[in-house]
């Protein structure tokens, strides 16, 4: 069975390209470990959430290892590289329609303390990012699953 390949890099492609042909707002969630390459000033609780539309990145590519491309954090373009394994959602910024995924803790020792079951938040404003203190508790035994904030 371990030949069999994931179908979770097949639905963020296919997740990924529905929200841009709809014309909505593609954003992942992403579990932050040492193997992900992104701007650790925006890091919250061990999660980031990219904005990965066409016209906030370039280079962008998606296949079945990892999504990279180049982005602009705060006006300096960075090069992000995200494992397949550690996106924990792809859903649209405007209506909140994704999907959510499992994402296995590291045995070695990463920076994940614990499989994410919680919902990925919306990019919050600037204001609002100091208010974050209370992070909502996963439900016990449930699915992962999305909410929109406004």
């Amino acid at each position: 069975m371990s030949n069999i390949p994931s179908t979770k890099p097949y639905l963020v492609r296919a997740l990924y390209e529905w929200c841009v042909d709809a014309g909505f707002t593609p954003h992942v969630a992403v579990v932050v470990d040492d193997t992900v390459r992104v701007p650790r000033a925006f890091v919250r609780d061990g999660q980031i959430v990219l904005n990965i539309a066409p016209d906030a990145t370039h280079q962008f590519n998606l296949d079945n290892e990892a999504l990279s491309c180049q982005a602009r954090f705060g006006g300096v373009a960075q090069m992000l590289y995200v494992p397949i394994a550690n996106i924990a959602a792809i859903y649209a910024r405007e209506n909140g329609q994704g999907m959510a995924f499992e994402v296995e803790p590291k045995l070695d020792g990463a920076a994940t303390a614990a499989p994410v079951e919680s919902e990925p938040a919306a990019v919050p404003a600037p204001a609002e990012s100091a208010d974050s203190d209370d992070s909502p508790t996963p439900p016990e035994g449930g699915r992962p699953h999305l909410r929109v904030i406004k």
